[in-house]
C-alpha cells in the first residue's frame, strides 16, 4: 500500500531504529516509547487489523509471537513484558498496519500505563 507508513519502513523508505529482521517480520523502536523497552513488531506483509487474520496468513502471526519469545529471553526479561495490539480506530489503532506492541523495563499498569 503506497501510503502506509510500515510498509515505507519495510522497504527501508522511512528510517527506523532496526531490533530485528527475518523474511516474515520487521521489529523496530518505537519513536514514542512508552516505556524503557518499547518496540514494534510487524509482518512484512500487510494485513491492516487483528480482524483480518485468517488461515491464510496467521502463520506469520503465530512467527510475530515467536519472534517477540525469543527477544523477551535474549532481553532477559525475567520481571515481565506486554505485548498490545490495537484494533480500529475507537481501540485506538492509529496505523493500518497491524503491530504489536512489545513494551517492559519498568512495572506496567493496567488498563492505562
Amino acid at each position: 500500500m503506497e501510503n502506509c507508513l510500515f510498509c515505507k519502513i519495510v522497504a527501508g523508505d522511512i528510517p527506523s531504529a532496526k531490533v530485528y529482521e527475518d523474511e516474515l517480520v520487521y521489529l523496530f523502536e518505537d519513536i514514542a516509547p512508552t516505556a524503557p523497552i518499547h518496540y514494534l513488531c510487524i509482518p512484512k506483509e500487510l494485513i491492516s487489523k487483528l480482524d483480518e487474520i485468517d488461515e491464510t496468513n496467521s502463520a506469520v502471526i503465530a512467527h510475530i509471537y515467536e519472534v517477540i519469545a525469543k527477544l523477551a529471553k535474549d532481553l532477559d526479561l525475567k520481571d515481565g513484558f506486554r505485548v498490545v495490539t490495537n484494533c480500529g480506530e475507537n481501540a485506538g489503532q492509529s496505523v493500518f498496519h497491524i503491530h504489536f506492541h512489545l513494551l517492559a523495563g519498568r512495572p506496567l499498569q493496567w488498563p492505562a500505563g
